[in-house]
């Protein structure tokens, strides 16, 4: 049995959704030795999310920025905390909406996404800075 946790530091990146897939393993290379298991992701940050969707059409990641912009846009006058700048609470918010962990399963090696799946981080201020992800791995080698 196999147990492995891993502090992925992402390089910082304009607010949008960005496709993290590569960086992750990067970070986390003893996926490769799993045989049969998962691979649990947590982003440690509240103004940022992480989770998995459409990896192969850059409109989607657009389409997600649009949207969001629209449900949650900043300064919203309905929303108290400012301590940060008007784009702190939509960024809290949209951190909640779209999660901030993701367990994945790992077969043969490889994350067992589906075809069109790719891990995202949902950067939701102008200015935040890397962002840190905790991998933890487990699995029959």
């Amino acid at each position: 049995m196999l147990f492995h946790q891993a502090i992925i530091h992402l390089k910082p990146r304009p607010r949008g959704y960005h496709l993290v897939t590569g960086e992750i393993l990067a970070g986390i290379p003893e996926v490769a030795r799993v045989r049969t298991g998962f691979l649990h992701l947590f982003l440690q940050h509240t103004s940022a999310s992480l989770f998995l969707n459409e990896n192969a059409d850059p409109d989607v990641r657009a389409d997600f920025e649009h949207w969001s912009q629209e449900a949650i846009p900043d300064g919203a006058r309905y929303l108290v905390h400012r301590l940060e700048g008007p784009d702190d609470m939509p960024a809290h918010l949209k951190s909640g909406l779209f999660g901030t962990s993701q367990t994945i399963p790992i077969g043969k090696g490889h994350l067992l996404l589906g075809t069109w799946q790719g891990v995202y981080l949902g950067e939701h201020r102008d200015d935040g800075g890397r962002r840190t992800v905790v991998a933890t791995l487990w699995g029959e080698e």
